[in-house]
């Protein structure tokens, strides 16, 4: 009885730890001024009210800034999926030179800072945009391949154990049925991998949606290209910060990551159901 309350009782703590800040924006979102300026905060309120939310989706452009936040993570989301799969596989299933060397790199690129990058990317950036139009500082290109460059290294390190979990016998028996590389590719391996895609998506999904560095440095001037993230500024000001909006503004931001988790959570659950012959 001892052994299952103690972990119980750990779990418990650790949920309520990470849950609290949670609970306490969405609380101070539905506070009035007043209570979230009080000396005394209570973990409650008597008087809640929208007054917050409507506020922050009046703010101008935030609908526009939403909308470019959710076009940068669903364009990294896809696109870290599709490379770091395929990636995954060539760097599992074949054998060629420097493939150690190549997955050191990759173990490498996820050790540097990302303050440390910063500022040689911006002027990558700038000087692909004077090669390659519509490609540079200003674009929700430049975000996006940003985005990519440091969500790929961790997704094909994670892919890469999922690959490698499939048995060699399961190819070798759809290749022997006459099936294409191809299809063994997409119709055998790409299902068997998908709880792997899920987790990576979740990921990538949250570290572009939630992106403030990259979004101030590579959008200067072209404010219409600029995401939420960085619309949240709009509520710091020099005399005095409304916390009520900034409240509302980030309960707004989390809950599209909330509806993407609980879109691909069904994939997380791994198994080799989707190996089955028709």
């Amino acid at each position: 009885m001892t052994r299952r309350w103690l972990p119980n009782t750990a779990a418990a703590l650790a949920a309520l730890v990470t849950v609290f800040p949670i609970y306490w924006m969405v609380l101070s979102a539905l506070k009035p001024t007043g209570e979230i300026e009080s000396s005394r905060p209570r973990p409650w309120t008597w008087h809640p009210t929208l007054e917050h939310f409507r506020h922050a989706l009046g703010v101008s452009g935030f609908g526009r800034y939403f909308l470019n936040s959710a076009v940068v993570a669903l364009c990294v989301v896809a696109l870290s999926a599709l490379i770091a799969f395929l990636a995954a596989v060539a760097l599992t299933k074949f054998r060629f030179r420097f493939r150690t060397t190549i997955l050191v790199l990759f173990l490498i690129a996820q050790m540097v800072p990302v303050e440390a990058l910063t500022i040689p990317l911006f002027f990558e950036m700038r000087d692909l945009g004077r090669v390659v139009p519509g490609v540079g500082l200003n674009t929700l290109v430049s975000l996006v391949l940003v985005q990519l460059a440091f969500s790929l290294p961790f997704a094909i390190w994670m892919l890469r154990g999922f690959v490698a979990a499939v048995p060699d016998e399961l190819e070798e028996a759809a290749l022997i049925d006459g099936a294409s590389r191809g299809t063994v590719l997409w119709r055998i391996l790409f299902p068997l991998v998908a709880p792997g895609l899920a987790a990576t998506s979740v990921f990538s999904f949250i570290t572009a949606w939630n992106d403030f560095i990259f979004a101030k440095t590579f959008i200067i001037s072209a404010t219409q290209n600029q995401t939420l993230p960085a619309a949240l500024l709009v509520f710091f000001k020099p005399d005095e910060n409304d916390w009520g909006g900034i409240m509302a503004a980030s309960t707004l931001m989390t809950f599209p990551v909330l509806v993407f988790f609980v879109f691909v959570q069904r994939r997380l659950v791994s198994g080799l159901g989707g190996a089955v012959k028709d």
